[in-house]
């Protein structure tokens, strides 16, 4: 467990296939999307960093109930978004998983022609 940077964090995010940074509702409150779709909601800025992600509505109450840090998506729809305060309290592997799993999640939302064009491998 280490602590999480904003550019660690925006790295980890732009990581991932087709996606991209921008700031739709403030300069300093990072969204990345895939597809126009949001999968990743950060004020990179926040000391501890938090972001908020996509999550299983089942995993997203186990996160809860076990972490600390994790917390219902703030301003966002509870059921389906958790906010992940990056404190070094998580293990860092659950952090990254959390990211993909978002990721994932909207990229599975997506229509086929759409996944396709990402390139990515779950497109298929």
């Amino acid at each position: 467990m280490s602590a999480w940077t904003a550019e660690r964090l925006r790295s980890l995010c732009l990581s991932l296939p087709s996606s991209v940074e921008r700031f739709p509702f403030a300069p300093g409150l990072s969204v990345f999307f895939v597809a126009e779709k949001m999968f990743a909601l950060s004020d990179l800025d926040g000391r501890p960093p938090a972001v908020s992600l996509k999550c299983d509505p089942e995993h997203s109450l186990f996160l809860r109930d076990t972490y600390p840090a994790v917390t219902a998506g703030y301003h966002l729809n509870k059921r389906h978004w958790n906010t992940v305060v990056l404190d070094g309290s998580l293990p860092d592997d659950l952090v990254v998983d959390l990211v993909r799993e978002s990721y994932d999640l909207v990229v599975a939302g997506l229509p086929k022609h759409r996944r396709a064009r990402l390139g990515d491998s779950s497109a298929q």
